[in-house]
């Protein structure tokens, strides 16, 4: 089974000049993990939901917020996104993003095309979601199988 059937499509990006604030309001919106940062078409970098949260501060929107709380988000996606990624392409199979997933150590895998266009993702997450359904399903096909001694 290839990555093709699994992926989100619908791959929400960035811009590798947009600022934290519009990545901050995009996790908020969307309950994401993961945004994927382009420059043009080309996939330039990932940041997720704790890069975000490492660089700003927990004041913001609080009483306690400064001018100084505030301006980080203004701060630029491209100074904290990760660079060094490690992407799929759509015939990837499902073993093989696991094994991605395992000896990578991460957390999501970016779907690209021969250009390095982003069309894809697949979350550790997901992984899990994919192997319980088929797990479940599996025990429905079995119950008539199992033996109680």
């Amino acid at each position: 089974m290839s990555l093709s059937s699994f992926m989100t499509k619908d791959v929400i990006t960035l811009e590798i000049d947009d600022n934290l604030s519009k990545a901050k309001q995009i996790f908020e919106s969307h309950k994401i993990h993961h945004i994927l940062i382009k420059n043009g078409k080309e996939l330039a970098g990932i940041i997720t939901d704790r890069d975000l949260h490492k660089h700003l501060s927990p004041n913001i929107g609080t009483k306690k917020e400064t001018p100084k709380d505030t301006f980080l988000l203004s701060k630029k996606i491209h100074l904290i996104m990760s660079r060094e990624l490690v992407t799929a392409s759509e015939s990837t199979t499902l073993n093989e993003a696991v094994l991605l997933f395992h000896d990578n150590h991460i957390s999501c895998l970016p779907v690209v095309d021969d250009n390095f266009h982003p069309i894809g993702i697949i979350s550790w997450r997901d992984i899990i979601k994919i192997i319980a359904l088929q797990y479940r399903k599996k025990i429905a096909n079995n119950k008539g199988d199992i033996k109680i001694v």
